[in-house]
């Protein structure tokens, strides 16, 4: 689900849900889902966020270009298990020149158990620090960070 503004004539994506079925081979021995395993969601939300902007990352990386992750954060407040359906909300929360946040909310049945961001980081070819490139600036510079 996207979410747009009421009353201007352009869309302004404010965050984008992905559904995930939690697999078995996510969970732990205790049979929830290993905390490690949320960042492959964020991952999927992320992707599905670029994608809904008409950007997929297969397309920008094709480019030459990479988003490198440069820092990880993630709040657990509850715990989802196998076969559980959650919810991936993805936003982008702060968007600069070389780099930019992203925000995730990992919701089951509406209620938040997870909470995170990742800090991106625009490189090249050559693993050099760039500006992010004018296509894809151009396409994030509308969104509202949260």
């Amino acid at each position: 689900m996207d979410q747009s503004t009421g009353g201007k004539s352009h869309r302004v994506l404010n965050y984008v849900e992905t559904s995930i079925r939690v697999r078995y081979a996510d969970t732990d021995t205790m049979g929830v889902v290993y905390y490690g395993t949320y960042p492959i969601y964020f991952e999927v939300g992320r992707a599905e966020y670029m994608r809904s902007k008409g950007f997929p990352y297969k397309k920008f990386e094709e480019t030459g270009f990479h988003l490198v992750v440069v820092h990880l954060e993630a709040k657990y407040y509850n715990t989802a298990a196998y076969d559980d359906l959650l919810t991936v909300r993805t936003s982008i929360a702060e968007l600069k020149s070389r780099g930019l946040i992203f925000h995730y909310e990992i919701f089951r049945d509406g209620v938040l158990i997870v909470e995170g961001k990742t800090k991106h980081i625009c490189t090249n070819s050559d693993k050099k620090t760039v500006v992010i490139p004018a296509s894809l600036f151009e396409t994030l510079k509308d969104v509202k960070p949260r």
